[in-house]
């Protein structure tokens, strides 16, 4: 019986992985041809997922909400350069990242990293309002002031560590996938996530027992 049990697992698993390429291969050639239906029906799918992570990105709503829309141009002219080979919104991670890229690039800096090295008092809880849609893997562990405590915990971290974070836990994109939308070696993502979890522990401390560090 368990055996049975496993492999029916591993049989759906699979399946699921085959749904998932038919659908970015169905996604890559409606962007190949510039589908507005599609491109209406993503927006729709993603909207929250892909605004929270551009304000968890630059801890700014204005400047979140103005590459929000530009993510969104740049899927309508240049969709036709995702291929289908994987999933969409590791794809579409990645394009918004090279949009903060260019934008930083612009504020003479480099590369996002650099913007991260660079960070200080911006980068810390701004009161800015996180968009939600629904539960995430983050969340699931907690509820309401926990939740929030969560949010303010991320903020206040080191954006190269936070990225990290928001992706795994918060979008649920593989390390694989990780290192695919931050350009960076497989080990240097475990490295910032390892990191980031042990960087996040005190900072709940002290919101939690706030009179302790006091």
């Amino acid at each position: 019986m368990p055996q049975f049990a496993a492999t029916a697992s591993l049989s759906s698993a699979r399946e699921a992985q085959d749904l998932v390429r038919q659908e970015s291969l169905e996604i890559a050639q409606g962007l190949k041809r510039q589908d507005v239906g599609l491109l209406d029906a993503l927006i729709v799918r993603y909207q929250h997922r892909l605004l929270r992570y551009l304000l968890y990105l630059t801890s700014n709503r204005e400047q979140a909400e103005d590459l929000f829309q530009e993510v969104w141009m740049r899927v309508l002219l240049r969709g036709g350069q995702f291929n289908g080979k994987a999933r969409f919104d590791t794809w579409l991670f990645t394009v918004a990242r090279n949009l903060v890229i260019d934008l930083r690039r612009k504020r003479t800096m480099s590369s996002l990293d650099e913007m991260f090295e660079a960070s200080g008092e911006d980068d810390r809880n701004s009161g800015i309002e996180i968009a939600a849609d629904g539960p995430t893997p983050f969340d699931q562990c907690a509820s309401g002031e926990d939740r929030d405590r969560l949010t303010s915990a991320l903020l206040r971290m080191e954006p190269l560590y936070r990225e990290v974070l928001v992706l795994r836990f918060h979008e649920d994109l593989s390390l694989e996938e990780i290192a695919t939308v931050t350009k960076a070696p497989l080990s240097t993502v475990k490295s910032r996530l390892y990191r980031g979890l042990a960087s996040m522990k005190p900072k709940l401390a002290e919101m939690a027992f706030p009179e302790r560090t006091a």
